[in-house]
């Protein structure tokens, strides 16, 4: 049953994508088919999630197809990610393109193409985070590219043409580089295992990790953080993000930012655990606090002087990026922290992201300066946008202030106080930063001309519950998701 439902996890999404390129030849009556055809999808597509993550509570781990496909707790986390934000900003999508639907903005083919490359951009993260082979997560990867390239250009407006072709070309080279991490990973496997099938399959290779070749391993493992990281948005390889970000429809900013960011360092985190096995632990930790403080600072300096509310939110991936790549490198209580930080902030960030597309319906603008008196013009939204902001400002009891808490804790612990310090000063820089666009955008006068009142419902309901699970996590953590955490936290650990 627990394989059914990993192949069924994968199979449904790529089918909804078929059927929805194929509506288009219904004419007028496509647009219904496609809404439902999408519910359908993000739907099952959350009962299955949820369907793998309890059979991994329950028996540890879940195979399919001869262990090609494969999730652990560590797996099981990314896969209840993209679930649960898939399915949320899935809702959200259908409030917001039946908007630009009604403006002009896109016409039933476009909207076909939306629904069908949304579910093939779900279905290339679920591959890359179920796939157990090493080859194929490679492929998973470059594929969410392809896939989430056309809807980044969805607009086909010049400057989203001019961030689609800056994303492919820099995330295509980046992903060059973790081929040659990949190659040299499985061609040490083969030397140590003599089998071309075992020396692919990540969970034989992690097992005889301590035979592999050392020097190899670590320079797979740089070539690996340089390519993957390229797609987690880590400094200094993050910049398609800001423009990607910005240009594309609010609710795939949200999954973009979310949840494809997470499938990266996902993938990274995998190719730790067999380089820590072969190595140690020294070189991979010191990287990871290296980029992450770097993350950290530069990402910290840019959402100050932003002035594009949509590319304020991009820096502020890279922040947290950089973030829970240094609760990883500093290792113990910091792997824990890194990964609750990691589903912390795909919350907030969706909820940021699709507020932001409620902004720019109301207002036509993503320029902050232009953005006044959101209290009067559209007070749910507001409400909604000030949770966002205090939560990426690190303000209690959010969900963030927690995993942010856990993770100044794990350096204290480590003794790493200077770096600490450090990371709450760029932080505060954060913290400032959203303070302004609260200050800047909620108060004063209305424009002139601005239509008073909020948006459909549709579009504040999935916002809604994503502010509910923000304060949940904030002040109490369900069983089950201690669990999960416990347990790819163990499995993390394996290196230290």
């Amino acid at each position: 049953m627990s394989e059914n439902l990993l192949l069924w996890l994968l199979i449904t999404p790529l089918v909804i994508s078929l059927l929805a390129f194929a509506a288009r030849l219904l004419g007028r009556r496509a647009h219904l088919v496609l809404e439902g055809l999408h519910v359908i999808g993000i739907t099952l597509v959350l009962v299955f999630a949820l369907g793998v993550v309890q059979a991994v509570l329950v028996h540890q781990n879940v195979q399919a197809l001869n262990q090609w496909l494969y999730a652990d707790h560590l797996g099981a986390i990314f896969v209840l990610i993209i679930g649960i934000l898939g399915f949320l900003n899935g809702l959200y999508s259908i409030g917001y393109m039946r908007h630009d639907l009604r403006t002009g903005e896109v016409d039933l083919n476009k909207l076909s193409t939306y629904y069908g490359f949304y579910h093939l951009f779900l279905f290339t993260m679920l591959m890359a985070v179920t796939s157990n082979n090493l080859i194929l997560m490679w492929v998973a990867v470059e594929a969410t590219t392809l896939g989430s390239a056309f809807l980044v250009g969805l607009y086909g407006h010049k400057s989203s043409l001019e961030a689609v072709w800056k994303y492919v070309l820099i995330c295509t080279v980046g992903v060059a580089f973790a081929l040659y991490g990949t190659i040299l990973v499985y061609s040490n496997a083969f030397n140590v295992l003599h089998s071309a099938e075992s020396a692919m399959l990540w969970t034989e290779v992690i097992k005889s990790g301590s035979l592999l070749d050392p020097m190899i391993m670590n320079l797979a493992f740089v070539f690996v953080l340089i390519g993957f990281g390229t797609k987690a948005g880590l400094f200094p390889m993050h910049a398609w993000l800001p423009d990607a970000h910005s240009e594309a429809p609010s609710p795939i900013s949200a999954l973009l930012s979310g949840v494809l960011l997470k499938c990266a360092l996902f993938v990274i985190i995998r190719y730790y655990l067999i380089t820590a096995q072969s190595t140690g632990t020294a070189l991979p930790q010191l990287l990871f606090l290296v980029f992450g403080v770097l993350s950290i600072a530069v990402a910290a300096l840019f959402i100050f002087a932003q002035r594009d509310i949509k590319r304020l939110l991009a820096y502020s991936s890279v922040e947290n990026i950089g973030l829970i790549v240094v609760g990883l490198g500093l290792g113990g209580v910091g792997i824990f922290a890194a990964l609750l930080h990691t589903i912390n902030h795909s919350i907030v960030k969706s909820l940021m992201f699709c507020t932001s597309g409620n902004v720019l319906i109301k207002y036509k603008t993503r320029d902050l300066g232009a953005i006044k008196g959101l209290l009067k013009v559209a007070p749910v939204s507001t409400f909604l946008l000030m949770g966002g902001a205090l939560a990426l400002g690190g303000v209690p009891p959010f969900n963030i202030f927690v995993s942010e808490l856990w993770t100044m804790a794990a350096g204290v612990e480590r003794g790493s106080v200077w770096l600490m310090a450090a990371v709450l000063l760029f932080l505060v820089i954060v913290f400032a930063a959203f303070l302004r666009l609260i200050s800047g955008s909620v108060f004063g006068p209305a424009p002139a001309g601005a239509v008073k009142g909020d948006v459909h419902w549709f579009t504040l309901l999935p916002i809604g519950l994503l502010l509910v699970l923000m304060i949940l996590l904030g002040v109490y953590m369900p069983a089950p998701l201690y669990e999960l955490l416990k347990g790819a936290t163990q499995i993390v650990s394996l290196g230290n």
